[in-house]
């Protein structure tokens, strides 16, 4: 997709080399440069690979960068390396590498498409959201409900909603008159259903698309 879009714009060579080939990872802040590159060279040639150190300490972040020479050996990089890696495409080099860390670490310490969840107990927004959920009057319940402008094929919305722990059911319903998507999501408990529209309202899937989450009256109290 990457390499779709960036043939389109017309300058498909400078897009490729910027956003393409160089990838972004988490490591141990003992690793060196030659550590690196011998821990991701099995996936193609490396162009160069380059570690995030302290401008006053000169110590690593355990951040760093390698750069191939074709996107095919960074995507491969990336699917194929170890989730702790946390591997990603990287920025491209006009964009601050301040502002490009707080945004890896934002998107990257959540649940992930590939599987990688983290307990909610490590993350804080799960922790506190319940105070932010106060303040807006809305009624909610273990149950959702999800609208797309696009169909929602049933085993690919179960596979998101299952991110979130306590998912009873995924029910996906089509309109024959229209192309728009429509599904019924059940949780076990309230937090998760909470949690779960949190996360997933205005997520876009597929890429374009965004979800709308609200919740469905389930019947129950919900002041509990």
């Amino acid at each position: 997709v990457f390499i779709a879009q960036s043939r389109a714009s017309g300058s498909h060579r400078d897009l490729e080399d910027e956003e393409l080939t160089r990838i972004f990872v988490m490591i141990p802040k003992t690793y060196t440069e030659e550590d690196l590159r011998e821990k991701f060279k099995m996936y193609g040639d490396i162009e160069y690979c380059s570690i995030i150190k302290n401008k006053t300490t000169g110590e690593s972040k355990g951040l760093g960068y390698v750069r191939y020479l074709k996107p095919s050996q960074a995507a491969r990089a990336i699917e194929e390396c170890d989730r702790s890696y946390r591997a990603i495409l990287a920025e491209p080099k006009n964009k601050s590498s301040e502002s490009f860390e707080h945004d890896y670490y934002s998107n990257t310490m959540r649940p992930e498409l590939r599987g990688n969840t983290l307990p909610f107990c490590m993350q804080p927004e799960f922790c506190s959201f319940e105070k932010a959920e106060t303040r807006i009057q809305e009624p909610v319940s273990k149950r959702l409900s999800v609208i797309s402008r696009l169909p929602f094929i049933q085993e690919q919305l179960f596979a998101l909603f299952d991110l979130v722990p306590g998912l009873e059911y995924c029910d996906v319903q089509r309109d024959p008159h229209t192309n728009s998507g429509y599904a019924v999501i059940q949780y076990s408990t309230a937090a998760s259903a909470i949690y779960a529209k949190y996360k997933l309202h205005g997520f876009e899937y597929p890429p374009g698309n965004r979800l709308t989450v609200i919740f469905l009256e389930d019947g129950n109290d919900s002041s509990e």
